[in-house]
């Protein structure tokens, strides 16, 4: 069964509020401007796209609220039987039922006019065949005001029903109103019931949660049951009554035998064996709780007798407790839950699954090897052993004792090599040799290393103050010395070069552009700069020069080419319509209409600062002609 979480519902809004939703994410998400003198098809598409559109929202719609309000035929069958009593399990279906026969209607009334715009012979005929679909919807729906109404109180009751787990441990706690049903549960768990000396204090069910053996348990406090028919009861009393039928619980009968409940011992009893057909194949105890008021042994024979009865003869648990003075209440609790797991695992020794479980399981018994009898030997070493005492000053010394001695945990190291189990007990404390490719380390190192490396400094020391190390100058040609002053020159110059170069961009001014700066730089200025440099510049000036003269066209070459010239006027405006004819004009005139009408169509565009005829974008959030009126006096902030 599937279990569901009731508190995920979305809010189901109104008729009113369901249209004005769908309508206003139409107008959101659509196109809203269109033009008469649009192609036909552009238009029958425009409209088309509304119908669709608004169509499919309402079907999103309808399909959230079908899908999460829960089948009565999909969840177990306690959370089934506890909407009928709180709900109407016929009034609920038939307002699901609605709002899936209004889904219907919608899809059709939109493959109707989608089929009727189709044939949409101008602007006015498809638009008022649009605003016929969108107003067919809208009555549509504004039928299902109360379905839509009814389900939005359903959810909001199943949003704050309490999480109940139909297949988890469970304690049920039942009985007469006013017995100390909701005192037990405020004992036992978490949770927190209105507690009043009056009658049906508690008018649903509530649940609370401990924790026994290392397992979670749910409580459930449920309300007060009167001894009358089935179909005299009423709504606070059905839910007592489903909870008892689909629960796989331990039920837990209370009862008070000091009648300050107002029910006496008798009407308590007999409500018993009226719901008793309820608590078949669970485990039941019989509770009697206000034991500081009247003990089951102060009660007359006969009432004495009844209670024995239902021991006896329903095979009920009798305990007894105090929620007032707290007597008894944790043993009655522990007492309920161990009932409850034996009753489950004999439950479960019954079910089919048991066998798979017990096919796996293999048992290994000894076998008999002989007839020899083998008792059980213990040392008699172990059985004069002395209890350890940590106050015995002459008890044995542990290993604790000495870390202690020594410092404690964090300074106390201890001493693995004492339980070394070697031939001599002298060689404990060796040391361990180390071996590297199957050789002892220690056979090649030499004992008098550290002598001979300080007899090798010594030698560096004498060596060093006889300048023996000391370098020779260098013997350099005149060459070389000129060509180390002109690389020196060079490098200078360009470090020159650097700083004017960043000093220049570094301030706030125009630079000036490249081709501007290019005709400044002449061929001369080339020269001069190299030449100032050092560097030979007779080869990079003789091939600037000829570049140059290289780029100019002669006075013959600028004349015009001789096809050109014989071409007539005629071939021109041939090859011109030819262009024309491949952008789809037939003439130059045509395309030059075409651009200004271009111009006409964007310049309302290009007033209001839109990007085309989709871009509704509104950047004056208010604009004035809206927000302003007649102003008081003082008030002038209409923006």
């Amino acid at each position: 069964m599937s279990l569901y979480n009731f508190k995920k519902i979305e809010p189901v809004p109104t008729g009113s509020d369901f249209i004005d939703i769908i309508l206003s994410k139409t107008q959101r998400k659509t196109p809203t401007v269109i033009h008469k003198n649009y192609n036909i098809g552009r238009i029958r598409q425009f409209y088309m796209r509304k119908v669709k559109f608004t169509q499919e929202n309402f079907e999103e719609k309808f399909k959230n609220i079908l899908d999460e309000f829960p089948k009565l035929e999909d969840i177990h069958p306690f959370y089934a039987d506890l909407m009928n009593v709180l709900y109407d399990k016929d009034h609920y279906k038939l307002a699901l039922g609605q709002i899936n026969t209004a889904r219907h209607l919608i899809d059709q009334v939109a493959k109707d006019y989608v089929r009727l715009l189709k044939f949409g012979d101008s602007l006015y005929r498809c638009k008022q065949l649009k605003k016929a679909a969108l107003g067919r919807m809208a009555t549509i729906m504004k039928r299902q005001k109360d379905s839509l109404a009814y389900l939005e109180q359903v959810r909001q009751h199943l949003s704050r029903l309490p999480s109940i787990d139909p297949n988890t441990r469970t304690l049920l706690i039942c009985g007469y109103p006013n017995v100390g049903k909701s005192s037990f549960i405020n004992k036992v768990t978490r949770a927190d019931v209105d507690v009043q000396p009056y009658a049906f204090t508690t008018k649903s069910l509530f649940v609370g949660h401990m924790d026994y053996k290392y397992m979670r348990w749910q409580v459930i406090d449920t309300p007060g049951i009167l001894d009358h028919p089935l179909e005299d009861r009423n709504t606070i009393e059905m839910q007592s009554i489903t909870a008892m039928a689909h629960l796989r619980a331990c039920i837990m009968y209370f009862m008070d035998l000091s009648e300050q409940c107002g029910y006496s011992v008798e009407d308590q009893v007999k409500l018993f064996h009226s719901i008793k057909p309820l608590f078949a194949n669970k485990p039941v105890c019989l509770v009697i709780n206000k034991i500081d008021q009247m003990k089951p042994e102060d009660l007359p024979a006969e009432q004495r007798a009844w209670i024995e009865e239902i021991a006896n003869g329903e095979n009920a648990t009798v305990m007894t407790m105090s929620c007032y003075e707290d007597l008894g209440v944790m043993e009655v609790r522990n007492n309920a839950c161990d009932k409850l797991l034996s009753a489950r695992v004999e439950m479960k020794m019954k079910g089919n699954k048991i066998n798979d479980v017990i096919n796996k399981i293999h048992l290994a018994q000894p076998a008999v090897r002989d007839s020899i009898s083998r008792m059980p030997n213990i040392p008699e070493g172990a059985k004069d052993k002395i209890k350890y005492d940590k106050m015995d000053p002459n008890r044995p010394k542990l290993a604790r004792d000495i870390e202690y001695e020594n410092g404690g945990a964090g300074v106390y190291n201890v001493d693995l090599k004492k339980i070394y189990m070697l031939a001599d007990d002298e060689w404990r404390y060796d040391t361990i040799p180390e071996f590297l490719d199957g050789h002892n380390v220690a056979d090649f190192i030499d004992p008098d290393i550290e002598e001979k490396l300080e007899a090798l400094e010594r030698e560096e020391e004498r060596l060093e103050q006889e300048g023996f190390y000391a370098e020779a100058e260098d013997m350099a040609d005149s060459d070389e010395e000129t060509l180390r002053e002109t690389a020196d020159a060079i490098r200078e110059r360009k470090k020159m070069i650097v700083q004017a170069h960043r000093a220049a961009h570094g301030k706030n001014r125009p630079s000036i552009p490249l081709k501007a700066a290019a005709k400044r730089n002449t061929i001369d200025a080339m020269d001069k700069s190299l030449t100032e440099m050092g560097i030979d510049s007779g080869a990079a000036v003789d091939r600037s020069r000829k570049a140059a003269a290289d780029r100019k066209r002669s006075r013959s070459e600028a004349v015009g080419d001789e096809a050109v010239k014989e071409a007539d006027a005629t071939e021109r405006d041939e090859a011109i319509s030819q262009k024309m004819s491949n952008l789809g004009f037939r003439n130059v005139k045509q395309k030059l209409e075409a651009d200004k009408n271009k111009k006409v169509a964007q310049k309302s565009f290009s007033k209001l600062g839109k990007r085309g005829e989709s871009d509704r974008g509104i950047q004056t959030k208010m604009p004035k002609h809206l927000f302003s009126a007649k102003s008081s006096m003082g008030t002038r902030d209409w923006r």
